[in-house]
Order: C-alpha cells, then structure tokens, then sequence
C-alpha cells in the first residue's frame, strides 16, 4: 500500500509538473499547481484502492491518474484571446 501512495504521488506530480510546463499562463501559482497535482493522484489512489481492493496496482494507478487529471483541469482560466466583453463595459 506504500507503494501505491507513491507511485500515485509520483504520478501526480509528473502529470502536474508536465501540466504547468506546458500551460504556464492559464494556471495559478505552480506552488498551488503541484501540490494540487499530488493531493489529486494520493485521493485517486485512495477511491481507487478502496473501490476495487489491493491487487490491481496499475488499475489503481490509472485511477490516480484520472482524477489528478480532473482536479487539475478544475484550475484552468480561459485564454485571453477567447475571453469576450460585454457591451456594457
């Protein structure tokens, strides 16, 4: 089980490091972007691990994956060149 914490820990912090590299201007503070990628893989790791059990580590990877993915999504501004004015402002 310490493995899978890790493993997933280290996912999320690869996938939030590759995210914040290749999207610098539509994220917060990279501190926030890291730290969000890590605390994402361990809670998928952990939903994961509980809804299926210990024996399927690459499941339970995948799992951790998915849901850093969606927490870091969850960061995301809209770019400035799709960003539209009102006609009141």
């Amino acid at each position: 089980m310490f493995l899978e914490a890790l493993g997933a820990a280290a996912l999320g912090l690869a996938l939030a490091w590759a995210v914040s590299r290749r999207l610098p201007h539509r994220l917060p503070a990279r501190s926030l972007v890291l730290s969000t990628g890590v605390a994402g893989g361990l809670f998928g790791a952990f939903l994961t691990h509980t809804a299926l059990g210990s024996g399927f580590y690459p499941v339970i990877l995948f799992g951790a994956a998915i849901v850093s993915a969606a927490l870091l999504s969850l960061l995301l501004r809209p770019a400035e060149r799709f960003r539209r004015r009102s006609a009141t402002a």
